[in-house]
Protein backbone atom coordinates (compact mmCIF):
# COMPACT_ATOMS: atom_id res chain seq x y z
CA UNK A 1 0.00 0.00 0.00
CA UNK A 2 1.39 3.63 -0.92
CA UNK A 3 1.69 6.42 1.28
CA UNK A 4 -0.74 8.09 0.02
CA UNK A 5 -3.32 5.56 0.30
CA UNK A 6 -2.49 4.54 3.13
CA UNK A 7 -2.88 8.42 4.94
CA UNK A 8 -6.39 7.88 2.94
CA UNK A 9 -7.35 5.14 4.63
CA UNK A 10 -6.14 6.67 7.83
CA UNK A 11 -7.86 9.58 7.65
CA UNK A 12 -11.27 7.63 6.37
CA UNK A 13 -11.11 5.71 9.67
CA UNK A 14 -10.67 8.79 11.56
CA UNK A 15 -13.62 10.46 10.23
CA UNK A 16 -15.36 7.74 10.46
CA UNK A 17 -15.19 6.80 14.03
CA UNK A 18 -15.42 10.60 15.37
CA UNK A 19 -18.59 10.03 13.41
CA UNK A 20 -19.55 6.97 15.14
CA UNK A 21 -18.63 8.31 18.33
CA UNK A 22 -21.08 11.34 18.22
CA UNK A 23 -23.86 9.33 16.93
CA UNK A 24 -23.06 6.64 19.55
CA UNK A 25 -23.31 9.80 22.15
CA UNK A 26 -26.68 11.11 20.59
CA UNK A 27 -28.38 7.53 20.73
CA UNK A 28 -27.25 6.40 24.31
CA UNK A 29 -28.16 10.03 25.27
CA UNK A 30 -31.30 10.79 23.76
CA UNK A 31 -32.69 6.79 24.13
CA UNK A 32 -33.15 6.88 20.54
CA UNK A 33 -32.56 2.84 20.05
CA UNK A 34 -34.33 -0.22 21.63
CA UNK A 35 -34.14 -4.26 20.91
CA UNK A 36 -36.46 -4.86 18.49
CA UNK A 37 -36.80 -1.93 16.29
CA UNK A 38 -37.77 -1.55 12.93
CA UNK A 39 -36.10 2.10 11.86
CA UNK A 40 -37.18 3.61 8.61
CA UNK A 41 -34.10 5.83 7.54
CA UNK A 42 -35.08 8.42 5.35
CA UNK A 43 -32.80 8.86 2.23
CA UNK A 44 -32.84 11.67 0.20
CA UNK A 45 -30.09 11.48 -1.78
CA UNK A 46 -27.96 14.07 -0.15
CA UNK A 47 -24.63 13.83 1.97
CA UNK A 48 -26.76 13.88 5.21
CA UNK A 49 -29.01 10.85 4.43
CA UNK A 50 -25.76 8.73 3.08
CA UNK A 51 -23.98 9.22 6.46
CA UNK A 52 -26.71 9.11 8.74
CA UNK A 53 -27.73 5.70 6.63
CA UNK A 54 -23.97 4.37 7.04
CA UNK A 55 -23.66 5.42 10.77
CA UNK A 56 -26.94 3.28 11.34
CA UNK A 57 -25.88 0.41 9.16
CA UNK A 58 -22.41 0.13 11.39
CA UNK A 59 -23.98 0.47 14.35
CA UNK A 60 -26.84 -2.60 13.57
CA UNK A 61 -23.38 -4.31 13.15
CA UNK A 62 -21.41 -3.88 15.82
CA UNK A 63 -23.80 -2.58 18.86
CA UNK A 64 -25.57 -4.70 21.35
CA UNK A 65 -28.55 -4.32 20.53
CA UNK A 66 -30.82 -5.85 17.27
CA UNK A 67 -32.75 -3.31 15.11
CA UNK A 68 -33.63 -3.53 11.98
CA UNK A 69 -32.85 -1.27 8.72
CA UNK A 70 -34.89 -0.21 6.14
CA UNK A 71 -33.76 3.08 3.82
CA UNK A 72 -36.88 4.56 2.18
CA UNK A 73 -36.19 7.25 -0.61
CA UNK A 74 -39.42 9.20 -1.91
CA UNK A 75 -39.49 10.12 -5.74
CA UNK A 76 -40.89 13.67 -5.87
CA UNK A 77 -40.61 13.57 -10.17
CA UNK A 78 -38.71 16.50 -9.74
CA UNK A 79 -37.88 16.92 -13.68
CA UNK A 80 -34.28 14.94 -13.93
CA UNK A 81 -34.54 12.72 -11.07
CA UNK A 82 -32.03 10.14 -11.56
CA UNK A 83 -34.57 7.30 -10.68
CA UNK A 84 -31.52 4.29 -10.80
CA UNK A 85 -28.98 6.05 -8.59
CA UNK A 86 -30.18 5.09 -5.44
CA UNK A 87 -31.72 1.68 -6.10
CA UNK A 88 -28.13 0.80 -8.14
CA UNK A 89 -26.64 2.18 -4.95
CA UNK A 90 -28.41 0.65 -2.05
CA UNK A 91 -28.61 -2.67 -3.77
CA UNK A 92 -25.16 -2.65 -4.20
CA UNK A 93 -24.49 -1.85 -0.42
CA UNK A 94 -27.33 -4.73 0.48
CA UNK A 95 -29.44 -2.62 1.97
CA UNK A 96 -33.34 -3.16 2.21
CA UNK A 97 -35.18 -0.54 0.49
CA UNK A 98 -38.33 0.72 -0.53
CA UNK A 99 -38.91 3.72 -3.19
CA UNK A 100 -42.39 5.67 -2.85
CA UNK A 101 -42.75 7.59 -6.26
CA UNK A 102 -45.52 11.04 -5.11
CA UNK A 103 -45.56 13.43 -7.60
CA UNK A 104 -45.15 16.38 -5.17
CA UNK A 105 -43.19 18.57 -7.60
CA UNK A 106 -46.23 19.87 -9.19
CA UNK A 107 -47.97 20.55 -6.31
CA UNK A 108 -45.41 22.74 -5.16
CA UNK A 109 -44.46 24.14 -8.02
CA UNK A 110 -48.76 24.91 -8.16
CA UNK A 111 -49.07 25.97 -4.54
CA UNK A 112 -45.57 28.24 -4.22
CA UNK A 113 -46.47 32.54 -4.57
CA UNK A 114 -43.92 33.30 -7.18
CA UNK A 115 -40.90 34.55 -5.53
CA UNK A 116 -41.34 32.00 -2.57
CA UNK A 117 -39.64 29.68 -1.14
CA UNK A 118 -40.73 26.00 -2.25
CA UNK A 119 -39.89 24.60 1.44
CA UNK A 120 -42.52 24.81 3.46
CA UNK A 121 -44.85 22.84 1.34
CA UNK A 122 -42.32 20.70 -0.03
CA UNK A 123 -41.72 19.64 3.55
CA UNK A 124 -44.88 19.13 4.72
CA UNK A 125 -46.30 16.69 1.35
CA UNK A 126 -42.94 14.69 2.09
CA UNK A 127 -43.51 14.31 6.06
CA UNK A 128 -47.16 13.15 5.40
CA UNK A 129 -46.58 11.07 3.08
CA UNK A 130 -43.25 9.04 5.00
CA UNK A 131 -45.26 9.38 8.45
CA UNK A 132 -47.88 7.77 6.67
CA UNK A 133 -45.72 5.20 4.90
CA UNK A 134 -44.03 4.67 8.19
CA UNK A 135 -47.31 3.23 9.94
CA UNK A 136 -48.42 1.09 6.51
CA UNK A 137 -44.45 -0.73 7.01
CA UNK A 138 -44.64 -0.77 10.83
CA UNK A 139 -41.17 0.87 11.64
CA UNK A 140 -41.30 1.68 15.15
CA UNK A 141 -38.53 4.78 14.70
CA UNK A 142 -38.22 7.60 11.76
CA UNK A 143 -34.82 8.19 11.43
CA UNK A 144 -33.32 11.70 9.48
CA UNK A 145 -29.99 13.54 8.95
CA UNK A 146 -30.16 16.27 10.23
CA UNK A 147 -26.95 17.38 11.95
CA UNK A 148 -26.03 19.96 14.58
CA UNK A 149 -25.52 23.05 12.15
CA UNK A 150 -29.39 21.88 11.17
CA UNK A 151 -29.90 22.33 14.46
CA UNK A 152 -28.11 25.88 15.25
CA UNK A 153 -29.99 27.37 12.07
CA UNK A 154 -33.02 26.19 12.56
CA UNK A 155 -32.92 27.86 16.32
CA UNK A 156 -31.85 31.29 14.33
CA UNK A 157 -34.69 30.76 11.57
CA UNK A 158 -36.79 30.82 14.36
CA UNK A 159 -35.72 33.56 16.82
CA UNK A 160 -34.89 35.98 13.64
CA UNK A 161 -37.45 35.04 11.55
CA UNK A 162 -40.25 33.59 13.48
CA UNK A 163 -40.04 35.31 17.12
CA UNK A 164 -39.64 31.96 19.34
CA UNK A 165 -36.62 30.28 21.00
CA UNK A 166 -37.08 26.72 19.14
CA UNK A 167 -34.92 24.54 17.18
CA UNK A 168 -34.71 20.65 16.10
CA UNK A 169 -35.12 18.20 18.83
CA UNK A 170 -32.89 14.86 18.93
CA UNK A 171 -35.58 13.06 19.27
CA UNK A 172 -39.78 13.64 19.25
CA UNK A 173 -43.38 12.15 18.78
CA UNK A 174 -44.87 13.07 15.18
CA UNK A 175 -48.08 15.46 15.94
CA UNK A 176 -50.78 12.65 14.83
CA UNK A 177 -49.15 10.76 18.02
CA UNK A 178 -48.11 7.38 15.57
CA UNK A 179 -44.56 7.77 14.76
CA UNK A 180 -40.70 8.82 17.27
CA UNK A 181 -38.66 10.69 14.90
CA UNK A 182 -35.02 10.70 15.80
CA UNK A 183 -32.20 12.73 14.42
CA UNK A 184 -28.51 10.28 15.38
CA UNK A 185 -26.59 12.99 13.69
CA UNK A 186 -27.68 15.67 16.33
CA UNK A 187 -24.45 16.08 17.70
CA UNK A 188 -22.46 16.07 14.19
CA UNK A 189 -20.98 19.09 12.38
CA UNK A 190 -21.48 19.34 8.67
CA UNK A 191 -18.20 19.97 7.92
CA UNK A 192 -17.33 16.19 9.14
CA UNK A 193 -20.28 14.58 7.17
CA UNK A 194 -19.49 16.40 4.30
CA UNK A 195 -15.90 15.06 4.32
CA UNK A 196 -17.01 11.75 5.36
CA UNK A 197 -19.69 11.60 2.09
CA UNK A 198 -16.74 12.71 0.04
CA UNK A 199 -14.43 10.14 1.22
CA UNK A 200 -17.33 7.24 0.68
CA UNK A 201 -17.81 8.14 -2.45
CA UNK A 202 -21.38 8.80 -2.24
CA UNK A 203 -23.86 9.08 -4.91
CA UNK A 204 -24.87 12.65 -4.39
CA UNK A 205 -28.66 13.37 -6.01
CA UNK A 206 -29.41 17.28 -5.81
CA UNK A 207 -32.88 18.74 -5.16
CA UNK A 208 -33.73 20.87 -8.01
CA UNK A 209 -36.22 22.53 -5.94
CA UNK A 210 -35.17 24.61 -2.67
CA UNK A 211 -31.69 23.30 -3.96
CA UNK A 212 -31.99 25.92 -6.98
CA UNK A 213 -33.25 28.90 -5.21
CA UNK A 214 -31.18 31.67 -4.32
CA UNK A 215 -30.70 33.89 -1.21
CA UNK A 216 -33.48 31.84 1.18
CA UNK A 217 -33.02 32.71 4.48
CA UNK A 218 -31.73 29.61 5.40
CA UNK A 219 -28.82 30.17 3.32
CA UNK A 220 -28.04 33.92 4.84
CA UNK A 221 -27.70 31.96 8.45
CA UNK A 222 -25.61 29.66 7.03
CA UNK A 223 -22.95 32.37 6.27
CA UNK A 224 -23.13 33.88 9.68
CA UNK A 225 -22.34 30.17 10.74
CA UNK A 226 -19.45 29.83 8.71
CA UNK A 227 -18.34 33.45 9.75
CA UNK A 228 -18.43 32.66 13.15
CA UNK A 229 -16.71 29.21 12.65
CA UNK A 230 -13.35 30.79 11.00
CA UNK A 231 -13.90 34.53 13.09
CA UNK A 232 -14.77 32.31 16.71
CA UNK A 233 -14.23 28.65 16.83
CA UNK A 234 -16.25 26.56 18.99
CA UNK A 235 -19.02 29.12 18.94
CA UNK A 236 -21.36 27.08 17.04
CA UNK A 237 -20.94 24.36 19.11
CA UNK A 238 -21.66 26.60 22.16
CA UNK A 239 -24.98 27.55 21.08
CA UNK A 240 -25.86 24.13 19.98
CA UNK A 241 -24.47 23.16 23.82
CA UNK A 242 -26.83 25.76 25.36
CA UNK A 243 -30.07 24.16 23.43
CA UNK A 244 -29.76 21.21 25.88
CA UNK A 245 -28.98 23.35 29.41
CA UNK A 246 -32.00 25.51 29.21
CA UNK A 247 -32.75 27.81 32.76
CA UNK A 248 -36.76 28.75 32.41
CA UNK A 249 -36.59 31.27 35.25
CA UNK A 250 -34.27 33.07 33.47
CA UNK A 251 -36.05 33.54 30.20
CA UNK A 252 -39.48 35.11 29.85
CA UNK A 253 -41.79 32.12 29.11
CA UNK A 254 -44.97 31.66 31.67
CA UNK A 255 -45.53 28.60 30.07
CA UNK A 256 -42.54 27.13 31.46
CA UNK A 257 -41.59 29.53 34.67
CA UNK A 258 -44.57 30.60 37.30
CA UNK A 259 -43.46 34.06 37.93
CA UNK A 260 -47.05 35.07 39.12
CA UNK A 261 -46.19 32.10 42.13
CA UNK A 262 -42.93 33.88 42.88
CA UNK A 263 -42.34 34.13 46.56
CA UNK A 264 -39.63 35.01 49.00
CA UNK A 265 -38.27 32.37 51.15
CA UNK A 266 -39.27 33.98 54.64
CA UNK A 267 -42.76 33.98 55.27
CA UNK A 268 -42.95 37.51 56.92
CA UNK A 269 -41.77 39.27 54.10
CA UNK A 270 -44.19 40.28 51.30
CA UNK A 271 -44.56 38.08 47.90
CA UNK A 272 -42.98 39.44 44.60
CA UNK A 273 -46.33 39.65 43.27
CA UNK A 274 -47.17 42.32 45.80
CA UNK A 275 -44.85 44.45 44.75
CA UNK A 276 -45.36 47.32 42.35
Amino acid sequence: MSGDLRRQTHEKNKCHKKLRRLVGQALTDFDMLADGDRVMVCLSGGKDSYTLLDMLLSFQRHAPLDFEVIAVNLDQKQPGFPEHVLPAYLTGQGVSFEILEEDTYSVVKQLTPEGKTTCPICSRLRRGILYGHARRIGATKIALGHHLDDVVETLFLNMFYGGRMKAMPPKLKSDDGDNIVIRPLFYCREKDVARWSEMADHPIIPCNLCGSQENLQRQVIKKMLANWDREQPGRVENIARSIANVTPSHLADRELFDFEGLEVDNAGFLKLTEIV
